[in-house]
C-alpha cells in the first residue's frame, strides 16, 4: 500500500466530510499545543494525561507510545473512511494495523506521542474523530449491526444513537465524571447491543403509537459485574436524551464516588442509592431549569438513505455453485437476510479484530461493490456489511477470499473475541492476543461438527476488567497469574455458562482454580469433552453447568498447576506466556481509565 504523507498547514475540515461527529480544528491544534507544552515540562504529567484521554490518546505501557481510539458510533464507516483508516495503520503505527474492539472502535497502537496531531486531523478530514473516545466521559455508542434492516426490529435506533453521541459531545456535564460512561442502544427485546452491561442502555418500544426507549441504568462487567436496572419502561423519544442527561447530572455530582475511583462508576452510586430513590432524583432533576431549554432532536439526529445507495440487480452475477462446502458453510454463518427483500446483511469475520493496512482500502473496494460504500462494526469485534444483493453473495464471497476474509464461523466457538492484552496494555496481565491465536489453532484440529459445541462463544481478556467481555461467554478467560517452583506463570481464571443473546444476558460462574497459560488449549478441550460425554439428551453448555456446578472444573483444573514443574529446560515453555521468547514477569503499570 502506496501512501502520500499529508500535510496540515492551516487545516481546516472539509464540511463536506463532515459526518456524525462534529470536527474542530482549533481543537486540535490545542492538542498539539499542550502536548508540546508538556514535553517541555510545564503541564504535570496527570494533568497533561486528563486532557489527552479526552482527546483519545491513551497511554500504553511502551514509553512514549499511545494509543489512539476512533469513535464510530453505532459502528458506522464509510468506504472512503477506511481507505484512511489504512492510510493511518500504515503511516502511523508500527504494526501497520488497526484494531476493532468490542465498542465498535477502532485502535491504533504503538503511536509516537508527537505524532498523534497529525493522526488526529487525518482522521478530520474524512469525519472520524477521537474526541472523548477514552477518559471519564460518554464514550463510544453502540448499536446493532443491523439497526434499520433488522426485521424483528420495533424502529431503527441508528439516528437515535447519532443524536445522543452528538448532543453529549463535549458537553459540560460530561467531560469529568467520577467515571466514564458507556452506552448501548438495541431495536428490540432481543438486545443484540446488550444493554445490561452498561452504564446506560436503550431498548426500542412503541406505546400507544409513539416511539420511545425503555431507559436501564447501572450495567458493567469488571471485578464487580452487575446487570443495568431499569429506571423507566417508556420514555418517548422527545424525551429520552434529557431522561439520560439528568441521570449523568445526577451521577456526576456525587462525591462518594469520586472518593475511590476504583468503585466510581454509575452502577456503584445506583447500588449505593437504590434504583428507586435514584428514579426519584432523576424526576426532581427534570423540574431544574436546565430540563426547560428545548433539545432539537431532528437536528442532531442522523438520518441517511442508505437504501438509495444500495447496488442494484447485478447483470453479471456468478451463479452460486453447487456442493461448495466451503462457501455454503460461509453462507450458512456469515450471512443473514434483511428485511427489505432481496438484500442481505454478510458479516466478516476479523481474526483478533486486526485489519493491516492494505487490507483496510481491500475491504473499502468490497463495500463500494457490494454494500453501498458502507459497513458496520459489531462488538464481537467483527465488520458487518449490509445491503448486498443476493444474487451477489457468490462473488462477494470469492472478492473477500482473495483478501483472506472469506472464512465461516461467525458467532461460533471458533469466533474468539479478546482484548490487547499485554501487547499494549498498562493494565495487561497475560497476552490474550496470544491466547487468541493459540486456542484458533486448537479448534481448527478439532471436529466441531456437533452443533451444540459449534454453537459456543469464547471470550477472553488480558485482565480482570473484562474488555473482552469474558464473563458473559460460555467460556471466558481472564489474565492472572501463578506461583511456582521457578517464579511467576502466566495463567488464566475461568468463567462458565455466561451468555448475551436472545435478551439473556448473565454472568457466567468462576471457576476457582486457575490455568496455565500454556495450558489453556488442554484446559479449553478438557471442558469441551467432560461436556460431550456428561450432557443429558439435548442439554446445552449453559443448562449442563448449571446442573453439575463448577466442581468438576476446579478438580480438573487443578491437574496443571502439578504439572508446571521447575524452571529447567522441560518446563520452560510453561514460564513464558504466549506469543513471547522471554520470562514472564507480571508487569502491571497504573492504568488510566481511572485518572
Amino acid at each position: 500500500m502506496t501512501t502520500t504523507k499529508r500535510t496540515f498547514e492551516n487545516w481546516v475540515p472539509n464540511p463536506d466530510k463532515q459526518r456524525v461527529m462534529k470536527i474542530d480544528a482549533e481543537e486540535i491544534d490545542d492538542f498539539e499545543a499542550q502536548k508540546n507544552r508538556f514535553k517541555s515540562g510545564e503541564w504535570a504529567e496527570t494533568e497533561f494525561m486528563r486532557f489527552r484521554l479526552r482527546q483519545g490518546v491513551y497511554g500504553q505501557r511502551q514509553p512514549d507510545r499511545q494509543m489512539v481510539r476512533v469513535k464510530a458510533p453505532f459502528g458506522g464507516l464509510t468506504a472512503d473512511q477506511m481507505d484512511v483508516l489504512g492510510e493511518i495503520a500504515e503511516q502511523y503505527a508500527p504494526l501497520k494495523k488497526g484494531h476493532l474492539t468490542t465498542r465498535e472502535n477502532v485502535q491504533y497502537h504503538h503511536v509516537l506521542l508527537d505524532e498523534t496531531p497529525d493522526l488526529l486531523r487525518t482522521l478530520g478530514d474524512v469525519g472520524l474523530t477521537s474526541r472523548e473516545a477514552c477518559g471519564n466521559t460518554v464514550r463510544n455508542v453502540v448499536a446493532p449491526p443491523n439497526a434499520g434492516v433488522d426485521p424483528d426490529e420495533v424502529f431503527d435506533v441508528t439516528p437515535y444513537v447519532a443524536a445522543y453521541a452528538r448532543h453529549f459531545l463535549r458537553h459540560p456535564t460530561t467531560q469529568m465524571m467520577p467515571r466514564k460512561s458507556k452506552t448501548a442502544f438495541s431495536g428490540s427485546e432481543k438486545d443484540v447491543a446488550m444493554t445490561p452491561i452498561h452504564d446506560v442502555g436503550f431498548i426500542a418500544r412503541i406505546k400507544d403509537g409513539k416511539k420511545g426507549f425503555k431507559i436501564v441504568l447501572g450495567g458493567g462487567l469488571s471485578i464487580m459485574p452487575r446487570m443495568a436496572k431499569t429506571l423507566e419502561e417508556f420514555v418517548p423519544v422527545e424525551d429520552f436524551i434529557r431522561y439520560a442527561e439528568a441521570a449523568l447530572r445526577i451521577y456526576n455530582r456525587q462525591d462518594e464516588e469520586r472518593k475511590n475511583l476504583m468503585k466510581a462508576r454509575i452502577k456503584f452510586t445506583i447500588e449505593r442509592l437504590g434504583i428507586d430513590t435514584f428514579r426519584e432524583m432523576v424526576n426532581e432533576e427534570l423540574k431544574g431549569e436546565w430540563a426547560n431549554k428545548p433539545i432539537n432532536l431532528d437536528a442532531l439526529m442522523w438520518i441517511e438513505d442508505e437504501e438509495a445507495d444500495a447496488p442494484a440487480v447485478p447483470s453479471d452475477a456468478t451463479p452460486e455453485p453447487t456442493g461448495d462446502a466451503a462457501y455454503d458453510a460461509w453462507k450458512a454463518t456469515n450471512v443473514v437476510a434483511q428485511k427489505q427483500e432481496g438484500f442481505n446483511l454478510v458479516y466478516t469475520r476479523i481474526e483478533r479484530g486486526d485489519i493491516y493496512a492494505e487490507q483496510w482500502g481491500q475491504l473499502a473496494d468490497v463495500a463500494r461493490q457490494f454494500a453501498g460504500g458502507r459497513v458496520r462494526i459489531d462488538q464481537q469485534q467483527n465488520m458487518v456489511f449490509r445491503w448486498v444483493r443476493t444474487e451477489s453473495l457468490f462473488d462477494m464471497y470469492t472478492a473477500l477470499g482473495k483478501i483472506g476474509f472469506a472464512a465461516a464461523g461467525r458467532e461460533t466457538i471458533r469466533d474468539i473475541v479478546t482484548c490487547p492484552g499485554t501487547d499494549s496494555c498498562k493494565l495487561g496481565i497475560t497476552s490474550s492476543m496470544g491466547l487468541n491465536k493459540a486456542l484458533g489453532e486448537t479448534l481448527d484440529e478439532m471436529d466441531l461438527g456437533d452443533p451444540d459445541v459449534s454453537s459456543l462463544h469464547i471470550k477472553a481478556s488480558g485482565c480482570p476488567n473484562s474488555c473482552g467481555q469474558h464473563h458473559i461467554a460460555n467460556i471466558g478467560f481472564h489474565g492472572a497469574v501463578m506461583k511456582a517452583p521457578g517464579g511467576q506463570v502466566p495463567a488464566y481464571e475461568m468463567f462458565l455458562a455466561g451468555n448475551y443473546e436472545d435478551g439473556d444476558v448473565r454472568v457466567g460462574h468462576r471457576v476457582k482454580a486457575r490455568v496455565p497459560a500454556k495450558k489453556a488449549p488442554e484446559a479449553l478441550k478438557s471442558i469441551l469433552a467432560y461436556y460431550t460425554e456428561n450432557r443429558n439428551d439435548g442439554e446445552k453448555f449453559n443448562d449442563f453447568v448449571d446442573r453439575v456446578g463448577v466442581a468438576p472444573f476446579e478438580e480438573m483444573f487443578g491437574q496443571f498447576k502439578t504439572e508446571i514443574g521447575p524452571l529447567d529446560r522441560d518446563h520452560i515453555n510453561t514460564y513464558m506466556d504466549w506469543g513471547k521468547t522471554v520470562l514472564y514477569k507480571l508487569e502491571r503499570g497504573e492504568g488510566e481509565c481511572a485518572v
